[in-house]
């Protein structure tokens, strides 16, 4: 889910022998999460958890924290993502973690796990972190900077807070449109910008700037340069209901049926 260790000081051999096998798990942990076994993903991170914890292995339970997040939170168990959640925060000041990337992937993923439970001023409380760790230690085109503005930005608008909203969500567009394959990133942050637009005028007064975001949007989801692969599918998958929301039930209907389609053919393939 999140590659936290990735720009963690490195560790020598003595120390390492110290520590949980981080590579193994994520290897297994992604094995698992690909064919959607969250009651199997929760059990090895449980026991890794209490490894961690027996070592005094603070990156390793870290890391453990932030995997249980995003499985908790995809399986649908509020209670346990928001107790993983406590957990990293209750981490994130310690020497090893402080201050890292990881540390602000870190508040990244614990303040969408505060927006998922319905409590966007924590998850607001979060993403002004992670953005203070990020906006000094990334390049201004960092895609995990877009991804931030993104998530900041939705933040803000279940708390009203709607310019500043489309402010995020114009620059995380400016560096979404910088990466390669952005614009499926890009996309999902045009049609939260519909949503802006219709809460801050109305769905009829906005219209015209809707189908604007609605058109782009369809446009770069169905480029047939963008690899069909199974991030494709969900991205599909979530942009969908957004264009029948508003009307578009045939671009809806396409979205649909590329991601069974990719999915079909990775079932095949397994």
């Amino acid at each position: 889910m999140t590659g936290l260790d990735d720009r963690l000081p490195e560790l020598s051999a003595p120390e390492a022998a110290t520590r949980i096998p981080i590579a193994r798990i994520r290897d297994r942990l992604d094995a698992l999460t690909g064919k959607k076994d969250y009651p199997a993903a929760a059990r090895l991170l449980a026991y890794w958890r209490d490894e961690a914890r027996i070592m005094k292995d603070v990156r390793g339970e870290f890391f453990v924290l932030n995997e249980m997040m995003g499985v908790f939170r995809k399986s649908n168990d509020r209670e346990k993502a928001l107790e993983s959640a406590e957990g990293v925060l209750r981490l994130v000041s310690h020497p090893e973690i402080s201050g890292s990337i990881g540390a602000g992937t870190a508040y990244v993923n614990a303040g969408t796990v505060y927006k998922y439970s319905g409590d966007p001023m924590n998850a607001l409380e979060c993403f002004r972190k992670a953005r203070t760790v990020y906006e000094q230690s990334l390049e201004q085109n960092d895609e995990r900077l877009g991804g931030l503005y993104n998530n900041m930005a939705l933040a803000l608008m279940d708390l009203g807070h709607l310019q500043d909203a489309i402010s995020l969500f114009e620059s995380a567009l400016r560096i979404m449109r910088k990466q390669p394959f952005g614009g499926r990133e890009e996309a999902i942050t045009l049609l939260n910008m519909a949503d802006v637009y219709a809460q801050e005028k109305g769905p009829e007064a906005a219209e015209g700037v809707i189908n604007d975001c609605l058109r782009a949007a369809e446009r770069l989801l169905l480029d047939p340069s963008l690899p069909r692969d199974e991030y494709h599918a969900f991205v599909c998958e979530k942009c969908a209901p957004v264009f029948s929301y508003y009307g578009w039930f045939k671009t809806a209907s396409e979205l649909e049926s590329t991601a069974a389609l990719i999915r079909r053919n990775d079932n095949s393939l397994g």
